[in-house]
């Protein structure tokens, strides 16, 4: 593992991109803690956006007057990746106060586009998106309000898991909309950002999951689209139709809605009333450090100008103007979530198009506003994201977000896969690979379920199947039961399975595994028909996990199908044996089970 930390430090030099960092740990603690690591994160290289503590390095918020000495513990995200195994190198840039999209609001400097450095890297978590993008760092946190997580993924080409809010603890972060501030995940792929996500969220400070919470997309799944693109560029648009002819080709229900309250909604944040929550954050410093129209070299504390005037402003906002735009954020809100009833998520272009840093310095404001018609809406809808590369577009990196319901992050991680598509790399030699798949990061950070083991008709592609992908289920995948179960053909019309323990003469089972969260398990059983039942089955692995059962009740006229070894195989043998007697013909899977 320390060849990594070499090429990290050698891809320093290599790159020369100091805009990225505001502080780097010195390169003997980076060995030596990552010598020591343990875990499932273990050799992985981490960046932290520098409004996130670290111990024994100073947050600044990217205003260098802010700080007051280094941070005395790890805010509760950082040191979750690091009880993983996961390094801290060092603290990046930002837009001061995580005021900004575009990279550029920091008197550290502009942080440059990873490929092209005439363009803007996208913010504020601006250093730690280019950080990932160069290779530098296998993994990064930032924040996201606004779209702070997602628009620099996406001009970068990386990965943004924006969780729903409270998911991820926000202790030890310098807040910018208190009520509105996600921490996030950055990485190249989906699954490295996945895996750090499982073990950076949860926690006794993280939002309690509901016993609801789906854990994957259903197999049909819809998702809707805005049936008006404003702000985009040509050849965003032409990378966007392209993308969802991707997701229709995968089978997936792509279907327009209105964008209009989404689209006002993302202008409340900023233009209206509840910006008045970035000066109760950190107006008092400002007010007493700021004085407006002053540039930052004159600044003594280092506020940015744009920022501490966007500050200040919200500082003069009456409170019955905040009180009129919560209002009418809830009017929104409901519209925006009755479009979007039927459909298990939102897919939209992540940014309308790339500019360059001449562009923002010819127009800070408006280039930044512009930004934030596709993310400014999230947070405040309570709906969490999934910013993932789907291709290039007029020469940049183009990405969309997925976009669900509060808790359906799951949903959203499993359509992010959908569209993913691999970015042309411009890491530094030395980056660690990818981590392997695993379940969706919910699962990790506290979602209840329940494993339900099943042998006919629930199992995928079966008739049942949609009893339980409509209840939230994600199929985990195929398991036996150990040789103690005999396996029977019911007496019934159509024909279904039942599954009984025995004392003697058993076989394995063939079967699968449903991860089912815990309220669609308790509806399904009180659903369940007559003679079946739940209860512990008994795996191959010596598991004892709940499964279907049969009473005995209804074996008196059963066939023993034990010998097939499982459902499925019965099904195939009469299927077989139909044919040769009569000729093509479908035997009708069972009912349940």
């Amino acid at each position: 593992m320390t060849s990594r930390v070499t090429a990290f430090f050698d891809a320093l030099d290599r790159v020369r991109r100091p805009e990225v960092w505001i502080d780097i740990r010195d390169r003997l603690g980076v060995t030596r803690e990552t010598s020591a690591a343990a875990g499932p994160l273990a050799g992985l290289l981490l960046a932290v956006k520098n409004n996130v503590d670290v111990a024994g390095l100073p947050t600044t918020a990217g205003c260098p007057g802010f700080a007051d000495g280094p941070a005395v513990a790890d805010a509760e995200a950082v040191a979750r990746l690091r009880a993983a195994g996961a390094t801290v190198v060092g603290s990046t840039n930002l837009d001061q106060f995580a005021t900004g999209l575009v990279g550029q609001r920091s008197p550290f400097g502009g942080v440059r586009d990873a490929r092209r450095p005439d363009y803007i890297s996208g913010g504020s978590s601006s250093g730690s998106a280019v950080a990932v993008a160069l290779g530098l760092a296998d993994i990064a946190i930032g924040t996201d309000t606004a779209g702070s997580g997602r628009v620099p993924a996406a001009l970068q080409g990386i990965v943004g898991i924006k969780p729903t809010l409270g998911m991820v603890s926000t202790r030890g972060l310098v807040p910018a909309c208190r009520s509105w501030d996600a921490v996030t995940i950055m990485a190249r792929d989906l699954d490295t950002a996945n895996t750090a996500m499982a073990h950076m969220a949860g926690g006794p400070d993280a939002r309690p999951i509901p016993a609801d919470a789906p854990l994957a997309a259903p197999p049909r799944a819809r998702v809707a689209i805005p049936a008006e693109l404003p702000g985009m560029a040509p050849a965003w648009v032409e990378a966007f139709s392209a993308t969802v002819t991707r997701l229709r080709a995968d089978g997936v229900v792509v279907e327009p809605i209105p964008f209009t309250a989404f689209a006002e909604a993302a202008r409340l944040l900023y233009d209206g009333g509840l910006v008045a929550e970035r000066h109760a954050a950190v107006g008092r410093f400002v007010d007493d450090n700021h004085v407006e129209g002053d540039h930052v070299e004159g600044d003594a504390a280092g506020i940015d100008p744009t920022v501490g005037g966007i500050i200040s402003a919200a500082g003069r906002i009456p409170a019955s103007r905040m009180v009129r735009d919560l209002a009418r954020l809830e009017q929104l809100r409901r519209r925006a979530m009755d479009a979007l009833d039927g459909f298990d998520a939102l897919m939209v272009p992540t940014v309308p198009d790339h500019p360059s840093i001449a562009d923002v310095r010819a127009d800070p404001v408006g280039v930044n506003s512009r930004l934030g018609i596709y993310t400014n809406f999230a947070n405040l809808f309570d709906m969490c994201g999934v910013a993932t590369p789907a291709g290039t577009a007029g020469g940049a990196q183009f990405g969309v977000t997925v976009l669900g319901r509060a808790f359906g992050d799951a949903v959203a991680l499993d359509l992010a896969r959908r569209v993913f598509v691999e970015p042309e790399t411009v890491a530094a030699p030395g980056a660690t690979a990818p981590l392997g798949p695993t379940g969706p990061w919910i699962e990790s950070a506290g979602a209840p379920f329940v494993d339900l083991f099943v042998v006919g008709a629930h199992l995928p592609g079966q008739p049942l199947e949609h009893e339980l992908t409509g209840r939230g289920a994600r199929y985990v995948g195929t398991a036996a039961t150990s040789p103690a179960y005999r396996l029977y053909a019911l007496d019934t019309r159509p024909p279904k399975p039942g599954l009984v323990h025995t004392n003697g003469g058993g076989a394995e089972i063939a079967g699968g595994v449903w991860r089912v969260p815990s309220a669609g398990f308790a509806s399904f059983v009180r659903a369940l028909p007559s003679p079946m039942s739940v209860g512990p089955v008994e795996l191959s692995d010596g598991r004892m996990i709940t499964g279907f059962g049969c009473a005995t009740s209804a074996l008196d006229s059963a066939v023993d199908i034990t010998a097939h070894g499982g459902w499925l195989r019965y099904l195939d043998r009469e299927v077989s044996v139909r044919a040769d007697v009569d000729g093509p013909s479908r035997l009708v899977a069972g009912i349940t089970g």
